[in-house]
């Protein structure tokens, strides 16, 4: 089988595609970094959309979740942006771990996997 490969560059590839199911990067804010982990979290999850469209998926199709937070007093902040984000009846697996990440303006990264 084939791995199909999207948003490739030197270190990782964005989307990755094999047997039916997506997986994405871990992603993190760009254009929000270092602001509210609301404002981080709706960036995200509208990358998510974006590359789930690419793969031809949606975010009905999320099979599982894994989020990391660099603090966990920001839990209910991010999971009311999760909340109104997530299709009801379409909720996926979920994990949520706190962590550092690799640079001090981030604090949440949201890894996927999706049916394609």
């Amino acid at each position: 089988m084939s791995v199909q490969r999207i948003g490739t560059a030197a270190r990782m590839s964005q989307v990755n595609i094999h047997a039916n199911t997506i997986y994405l990067a871990g992603q993190v804010a760009k254009t929000t970094a270092g602001e509210s982990i609301g404002a981080q979290t709706r960036e995200i999850l509208e990358r998510i959309d974006g590359h789930l469209a690419s793969a031809g998926s949606s975010k009905e199709k999320i099979l599982s979740a894994t989020i990391l937070l660099t603090d966990m007093a920001d839990f209910e902040e991010m999971n009311a942006v999760w909340d109104a984000w997530v299709p009801v009846g379409q909720a996926p697996g979920r994990a949520c771990y706190e962590t550092r990440l690799n640079r001090e303006a981030l604090g949440v990264e949201i890894i996927v996997v999706a049916a394609q």
